[in-house]
């Protein structure tokens, strides 16, 4: 049986229900910048998300540590030693590089130079670093010295990581691109929300519920 052009019409006036389930949806479709933005989006959320996986897991991990750090005081161990240097290095004006050099090769000392003092009788060097400290004094008539090294633990290595406290600048550095991934993450994620029609507004009173819950506990619990 074939179907003529005026007998669709005529269908389509006598069920115009049945009309517009048969036309195209095309008015129905987002706008192009919608698509684009929301397919951009999500595709930032997802390799985003995948690049910083690494950095969120120590980042959380390390925030939990941080908040127990008594129960990893054990983990605390200082050492006592001794030795000496050449006496010539420490006459007239102090060879500080040559010292610090020296202290690093023959007794294992790292960390960052904190501060080097010099007095009349003696010097002292300190040297920091992540989850360790090392305190040299030197006789600057003999060259003996004492040092004094604290080694934290893996812990307070990994908490200080989180701090950036005695990092150096490198370290800092990839705090900084650590923060600006997460905001990125954050950002796309908020920005998704807003395309899921059927999720924007339980998810949008999550994320005001969960803002307020934080500022409640500040107000109320924090001292």
């Amino acid at each position: 049986m074939i179907t003529t052009k005026s007998q669709i019409d005529n269908a389509a006036a006598a069920s115009p229900a049945a009309a517009r389930h048969t036309t195209p949806h095309a008015h129905h479709r987002k706008p192009y910048w919608k698509r684009k933005a929301a397919s951009l989006s999500r595709w930032l959320h997802i390799y985003l998300s995948m690049a910083s996986f690494a950095i969120l897991f120590f980042f959380a991990a390390t925030g939990f540590t941080l908040n127990h750090q008594d129960w990893f005081a054990s983990q605390q161990k200082t050492v006592q030693s001794r030795g000496s240097l050449d006496a010539q290095w420490l006459k007239g004006t102090v060879d500080k590089l040559q010292v610090v050099e020296y202290l690093r090769r023959k007794d294992g000392i790292h960390g960052a130079v904190d501060d080097f003092r010099i007095e009349d009788a003696q010097c002292s060097v300190s040297f920091k670093g992540p989850g360790y400290e090392a305190d040299i004094v030197i006789d600057r008539r003999t060259g003996a010295y004492d040092i004094t090294e604290t080694r934290a633990g893996f812990v307070a290595i990994v908490n200080d990581l989180h701090k950036g406290r005695d990092t150096g600048q490198t370290w800092s550095k990839v705090i900084d691109v650590a923060a600006l991934l997460l905001t990125a993450v954050s950002l796309t994620g908020l920005i998704l929300i807003f395309f899921l029609h059927k999720r924007r507004l339980s998810g949008l009173l999550l994320l005001a519920a969960g803002g307020l819950l934080a500022y409640s506990i500040y107000i109320v619990w924090v001292p």
